[in-house]
């Protein structure tokens, strides 16, 4: 017999100083998993049990990896509930279509079903009846379709939800590969000073630069506030995590060497660090191999419905039945006009997908998220400098091109274009200019590192050699930023009156710069000198950083300026391509149809319509433009800037189209 907890067993949990609440499978416990609702007992009672068996093995253990706040058990309960709910909807759906379909329709189209799937002779396309039994037939077909479908979403539902504890196990181990160097090379700063292991990790799980190897770090801690023991707590962690290969190895020789003694410690960690920064770069490399297969199949992708369109074109010529009109649900439409007005939505697709790719490839330590301050006054002030500002300005502008477009007579494709440009390029220009300015900053901060690093080797005070350094050295865009940090390191206190004097001034520091290569090194000095690490050791290590960080950026910005240019030429390129076929191909065909009575060659004089036919390729060219555009924006330097690439394309592609007298 198959046995399972309890709703109250399966909330059991431990309680240990600060560390907080875990679950049988060491998951966290929020308050709302700890007190169970009426729903949630309902669900428990009728499907817990599926979580032991043979079928949710491999999730169980995937599950331990995820970081969920759901035990387990509580998560497959919801899971097969949520399965049958849907499955219940389903059947009945179809029981309730089938029954209220007219008559003859289900009966038809089950004997064409008979006559293509079992391929028995003479069975009619309808299956003559007398009226109940008409009746009687329809509600068993619709009941077995209502089955067949029911057992289909149930099982999808099943499956999905433990794809989907992969999906968060599978992200999880990206973001330790990401984050897991930079955090050793934090612990090996930290090693230098008089802190023991368990402040060590307290410090990296305090710093959400760190992302999953925080988490990882204080679940850690919360089990070893827990059981009283850190080594325990790093087993554990390293039992469970997903990413048995970079984490789990690293948890269990960080707590080896650190039984050695703190000499031993840090000599691991400066040979881990060194081997995690091959591995970066390895994985770095491979990922430029696979952007420079995604860029030549982008150009594929993107030249070829262009090019579908223009034998379309020819086509249509010879085959009338290209130009006949279907009967759709949604009014006639005829194969043609699906085809041209699909293409252009399968280019928008391409453009999404293609962005999206691009940019998780891109470091995610050089990726700037902006963030819009709260409040419209601020967010009205920062519109000039905070792209997400801008994005929010701007949106009303973008509206009030198209409504004044739309006024005007314009077309509504173009009319929408027009919106999305006047929305689109303001924004970009934003962005392009912060970006500029954090790009000095980040120069400037290089050189602001090595000049406090010599006054600091020369035996000054750390506020000492910020105020000669803010005082004596041009930093340019950075000079502000580091008179603000100069003059918070005299203050005596802390604006709020608690917390340390130093570490307030050097957060406000890195938030006023506001780039990661700021949050990264900056960040690892404020941790290092308050756990009492030699500062000529800290700055040294940070000069290295600095500059390996600084290098990386300058490196990605020129390799990613290829896959800009990519983008570009490939539009220019359509464009060129669309405009000769529209403004020659096709009035040659127009010309040949209507001679087609004198040459003797059979043509249908429909088949050809220069204004329509030049309007789809415009919609298919522009279509092109905006996904060409994401791409190269998202290649530049992220999303922002794409909206910038592709509202320049849209508006290059009307004023040529325009110029040459096609739209």
């Amino acid at each position: 017999m198959t046995t399972h907890r309890s709703p109250s067993d399966a909330d059991t949990h431990t309680t240990g100083g600060t560390g907080g609440d875990t679950d049988a499978d060491g998951a966290a416990l929020t308050p709302a998993t700890r007190s169970l609702g009426v729903v949630d007992r309902l669900t428990y009672a009728l499907f817990a049990s599926r979580a032991d068996t043979r079928r949710h093995e491999r999730d169980r253990r995937v599950y331990r990896g995820t970081n969920l706040s759901v035990a387990f058990d509580l998560y497959v309960a919801r899971v097969h509930a949520a399965s049958w709910l849907l499955a219940v909807f389903g059947f009945a759906l179809v029981v309730a279509l089938g029954t209220a379909l007219p008559a003859g329709v289900v009966e038809t189209a089950a004997g064409r079903v008979l006559r293509r799937l079992g391929g028995v002779g003479g069975v009619p396309d309808a299956i003559p009846t007398s009226p109940r039994l008409a009746a009687t037939s329809v509600a068993a077909i619709a009941g077995v379709a209502g089955l067949l479908l029911a057992t289909g979403v149930r099982l999808a539902v099943v499956y999905v939800g433990g794809r989907y504890l992969r999906w968060l196990a599978a992200a999880r181990r990206s973001d330790i590969a990401r984050t897991l160097p930079g955090a050793v090379r934090y612990l090996h700063v930290l090693a230098s000073g008089s802190d023991g292991r368990r402040a060590m990790l307290r410090r990296v799980a305090d710093t959400d630069a760190y992302g999953e190897t925080a988490v990882a770090c204080k679940r850690a801690l919360n089990t070893a506030a827990m059981t009283g023991n850190v080594d325990e707590g790093l087993r554990r962690v390293a039992r469970d995590t997903p990413a048995q290969d970079t984490l789990a190895p690293f948890l269990l020789k960080f707590r080896e060497h650190a039984d050695q003694g703190s000499d031993a410690l840090r000599e691991y960690l400066a040979m881990e660090s060194r081997m995690l920064r091959n591995r970066q770069d390895r994985e770095r490399k491979r990922a430029e191999g696979f952007l420079e297969l995604l860029a030549e199949l982008f150009v594929v992708l993107l030249v070829l419905p262009t090019l579908v369109v223009i034998v379309l074109t020819v086509m249509s010529l010879i085959s009338p039945g290209l130009s006949a009109t279907v009967r759709t649900p949604f009014g006639g439409v005829t194969p043609r006009a699906a085809t041209v007005y699909g293409s252009a939505l399968f280019v928008l697709l391409i453009g999404l997908g293609t962005a999206r790719l691009v940019a998780r490839l891109r470091p995610p330590d050089q990726h700037v998220d902006y963030r819009r301050p709260p409040g419209t006054a601020a967010t009205l002030a920062t519109a000039t400098t905070n792209p997400a500002s801008a994005t929010v300005v701007l949106a009303p502008v973008g509206i009030a091109a198209l409504v004044a477009a739309l006024s005007l007579g314009v077309d509504s494709v173009v009319a929408a274009l027009v919106g999305y440009v006047a929305f689109a390029v303001p924004a970009g220009v934003v962005a392009v200019r912060r970006a500029r300015i954090d790009d000095a900053k980040d120069h400037e901060l290089k050189d602001f590192v090595h000049a406090v690093s010599g006054h600091v080797n020369l035996g000054r005070p750390f506020p000492e050699a910020v105020e000669h350094v803010a005082r004596d050295v041009d930093l340019g865009p950075l000079d502000g930023d580091v008179a603000d940090l100069a003059s918070n390191l005299r203050l005596t206190t802390t604006t709020d009156g608690v917390g340390d004097l130093r570490t307030a001034a050097l957060d406000r520091f890195v938030d006023r710069v506001g780039t990661p290569m700021a949050e990264q090194t900056v960040g690892l000095v404020i941790g290092a000198l308050d756990a009492g690490s030699d500062t000529g050791v800290v700055f040294e290590t940070l000069q290295g950083e600095v500059g390996r960080l600084y290098h990386e950026k300058r490196a990605l910005r020129s390799g990613m300026l290829v896959y800009v240019a990519v983008g570009w030429t490939t539009a220019l390129l359509v464009i060129g391509i669309s405009v000769a076929t529209s403004a020659n191909v096709l009035a040659g065909f127009d010309r040949l149809s209507a001679m087609s009575d004198l040459s003797g060659v059979a043509v249908d004089a429909g088949a050809i319509d220069i204004a329509r036919d030049q309007y789809r390729v415009y919609v298919v060219t522009q279509a092109t433009m905006l996904a060409a555009g994401w791409f190269a924006g998202a290649a530049s330097r992220g999303q922002y800037e794409a909206l910038l690439h592709s509202g320049c394309l849209v508006a290059v592609c009307h004023v040529v189209f325009a110029g040459v007298g096609l739209v």
